[in-house]
């Protein structure tokens, strides 16, 4: 997760290049037992994390977020899971900046809210799709609510949300899986890596 969370904070695409990413990291790395733990990622070495993903800046990012939780997990005994869930459960969008996680460099808005998501917090990442299909459902409802601002496109989501019936992070999801990808998509031609997500 903290992996995946690092490789989509530069921007490319998730499934034709995050997950693959993420994949041959799970092949080369974990499964040869290199990395089990936040405290093996932490201390991964560039010359075993080049050849999988070139961008030093995820690398950085990884490391960085794993040292926290593995810092935390020792701390209060925890496992690395329980780890990322104390964190999320405690982190505050709001105060995003000042977090320990939000301090890392390379760790954005959008990094952040995605690892409180995967840590099990019900809110939503203000990525460009994410804002570009929210604002295109709002205009065809008709409806004027803020979408430009990180912090308004994510009370947005969640005022969505209250009036739905879904949750933030279903929302945020479902903005990712209807957008096309040539003739299909992306619940359609990603279908089998979506049970990974």
């Amino acid at each position: 997760m903290v992996v995946d969370a690092a490789f989509t904070s530069i921007g490319l695409n998730y499934f034709s290049a995050v997950i693959p990413g993420v994949m041959r990291f799970e092949k080369e790395l974990m499964d040869s037992g290199k990395i089990r733990t936040f405290r093996d990622l932490s201390v991964l070495q560039p010359d075993q994390a080049q050849p999988i993903w070139k961008n030093c800046r995820s690398w950085q990012v990884a490391r960085g977020v794993a040292s926290y939780l593995h810092n935390l997990a020792v701390a209060q005994n925890l496992d690395d899971r329980k780890a990322l869930r104390r964190w999320a459960a405690g982190s505050c969008l709001e105060s995003w900046k000042e977090d320990p996680i939000g301090k890392i460099g390379g760790v954005g808005i959008t990094s952040f809210q995605y690892l409180r998501m995967m840590g099990g917090i019900d809110t939503a990442m203000p990525d460009k799709i994410v804002r570009r299909v929210v604002q295109q459902i709002l205009t065809e409802a008709g409806l004027d609510m803020p979408t430009e601002k990180d912090i308004e496109l994510i009370n947005t989501i969640e005022h969505m949300a209250s009036i739905s019936g879904y949750r933030p992070v279903e929302i945020c999801w479902m903005t990712w899986l209807i957008q096309p990808e040539g003739n299909m998509l992306r619940t359609e031609k990603y279908r089998a890596l979506l049970k990974r997500i």
